[in-house]
């Protein structure tokens, strides 16, 4: 992954050798996410300024990505990994300049735009099909240098971030993270994922619209267990795509560990040649972090034994977490509760890879949205409310663990990729009726485990006790000592004359935890301004609660605290 950061609408007679050193630096602010290179486009109407995390192609693959005629301008953070068949669907009509994955992206566009002047309507739905056929994780922003028009574009899901706003002259900016627009755009916010823009029209528009969502396109829609393995290996190889040293993270959880059996199987062979010759770095690397004697690192070790990885479990202390705080929060650009508490091992654990020479790693995020993974799916009362949640939970994923994973990871120029979010992975599996991943007795009498379905289809390929291992929610999982000494140093910090003021002080979500006032006073000393506070989603916590669960059980609405432990009866009884 990398950064990008455009501006455009530029005013005629705009003094470009001004507006330069101005993009040049507020770019800057984002370089950890791509401390390889820098490029710069600039002409009288656009400037495009990218930093590159070289992943694909190293040698080559500099952005922006021209086209040989120079009319087209790419700017792109991500992947694409089925780019090859989507080169080979182009034919002769484009000439590649590079073998970067993305500069397809530029092949696709020149395709729908040729003999299609004066159909505008026309060509901007084939614009929103062609983004449909991308399968990766990308934000970018294209320049159509003769038609004096930008394109806009998120990935359905929003792995990557993506953040835009207008400065005091009306010009349009986008940036990777919020930090680079905050000083320029009163009116930053959050670019949707699966959605693309038009500066020739105006026009946001939605493009990533799938059946099911709806759950009666799902009905009596089974999913044979081999079926869902071939399907996620699939997904996993097709995301093992690099040139460079990559890793799993491995925390000894389900969904982390699924990941790496599968990682560890295509390894010895390079991908991006179709498994013909030995990978470049056969031996897959593995990561965890905990505090001393925590959970996951113990599980973690299990793992990693049997799945014969090199692995590397750390260990931080909790004034070393604490300590991080508020570079943890100007890097996530957030200070949901949940999302803090899990920033911070990850934002450390990052620093470790990178003093390694990694510079890719494959993750589990997406599985609890996908299957239900989350300890408050056994209260779901139906297979439509089931259904109805994860739907909501993948919508508001962006903001939460998708943002996690990959601000945190980034701050260290550290690439996180998500299989269970492979658009391929997740037509199949959220193709799946929700009757079949409802918690339900085990057939053996154990205790009801969330995701039986794809502990089932895993069978035989971890040890027992990874494969049906509880739900640890990764606050929780590197040390119930972690979240601990947050609440009582947050009570420590925050006063009572000023938490009693903080519906005053903070009117848009006012925090109700010590805790979460402490870190929305460190979010407000790096992102001062109503605007930046607005990108942060309002209500309960994600990955504790929704109005959904709450109706699922009353207990629900007096949890405060998003930690997985506050799962009455849930989290204790299936251990």
């Amino acid at each position: 992954m990398c950064s990008i950061l455009g501006i455009f609408d530029l005013r005629p007679g705009a003094d470009v050798s001004v507006l330069r050193p101005l993009a040049l630096s507020l770019s800057a602010l984002q370089r950890h996410r791509g401390p390889d290179w820098s490029g710069v486009h600039a002409d009288a109407n656009a400037l495009l300024v990218h930093e590159r995390l070289a992943i694909v192609d190293p040698l080559g693959g500099a952005q922006p990505l021209r086209s040989a005629d120079g009319q087209l301008v790419l700017a792109v953070n991500g992947e694409i990994y089925n780019h090859r068949e989507l080169e080979d669907a182009t034919g002769d009509g484009y000439d590649f300049q590079s073998g970067s994955d993305c500069e397809v992206i530029n092949a696709l566009y020149a395709a729908t735009m040729d003999g299609v002047e004066g159909r505008r309507r026309a060509a901007c739905e084939d614009i929103g099909a062609w983004l449909s056929r991308l399968n990766g994780i990308f934000a970018f922003a294209l320049w159509d240098r003769d038609r004096g028009r930008a394109i806009i574009a998120r990935d359905p899901i929003g792995v990557c971030p993506l953040y835009w706003g207008h400065d005091g002259d009306g010009r349009l900016w986008v940036a990777s993270e919020m930090k680079a627009l905050a000083r320029s755009c009163a009116d930053v916010e959050v670019f949707p994922p699966g959605h693309w823009y038009d500066t020739a029209t105006g026009e946001l528009r939605r493009y990533y619209e799938r059946p099911w969502r709806e759950r009666v396109a799902t009905l009596g829609r089974r999913v044979e267990p081999a079926a869902l393995r071939e399907a996620f290996e699939a997904a996993v190889h097709r995301q093992m795509m690099a040139d460079v040293p990559y890793g799993v993270l491995l925390s000894g959880g389900l969904d982390s560990s699924l990941v790496a059996a599968c990682a560890a199987r295509f390894a010895r062979r390079r991908i991006e040649d179709d498994d013909a010759s030995e990978a470049w770095w056969p031996r897959l690397h593995s990561f965890a972090i905990g505090l001393e004697g925590s959970p996951d690192l113990a599980a973690a070790e299990i793992a990693a034994k049997a799945l014969g990885t090199v692995h590397h479990g750390f260990t931080y202390t909790v004034e070393e977490g604490i300590d991080a705080l508020p570079e943890v929060i100007r890097h996530i650009e957030s200070f949901d509760v949940t999302t803090v508490r899990a920033s911070t091992p990850m934002y450390l654990l990052a620093r470790r890879i990178k003093a390694m020479g990694v510079k890719m790693v494959l993750s589990g995020e997406g599985s609890d949205e996908v299957f239900g993974g989350y300890l408050y799916f056994h209260r779901a009362p139906d297979a439509d409310a089931f259904h109805e949640e994860t739907v909501r939970k993948l919508d508001a994923l962006h903001q939460y663990d998708c943002l996690r994973a990959n601000k945190s990871m980034m701050a260290w120029g550290v690439e996180a990729r998500v299989p269970f979010l492979d658009l391929e992975f997740l037509e199949l599996a959220m193709g799946m009726d929700a009757e079949a991943k409802m918690v339900a007795p085990r057939p053996d009498g154990r205790p009801p485990i969330e995701k039986a379905v794809l502990r089932e289809a895993f069978e035989g390929v971890l040890p027992a006790s990874i494969l049906w291992r509880q739900k640890e929610q990764f606050s929780d999982g590197v040390g119930y000592g972690w979240i601990d000494a947050l609440k009582a140093r947050g009570a420590e910090v925050v006063g009572d004359a000023a938490f009693a003021d903080a519906a005053k002080r903070f009117p848009h979500v006012p925090p109700v935890t010590r805790e979460a006032y402490w870190y929305r006073s460190l979010f407000e000393a790096a992102f001062p301004g109503e605007a930046c506070a607005r990108t942060v989603p309002g209500g309960p916590s994600i990955a504790c609660s929704s109005p959904a669960a709450i109706a699922w059980d009353a207990a629900f609405a007096a949890a405060a605290d998003p930690s997985g432990r506050a799962v009455a009866g849930v989290h204790a009884a299936a251990r």
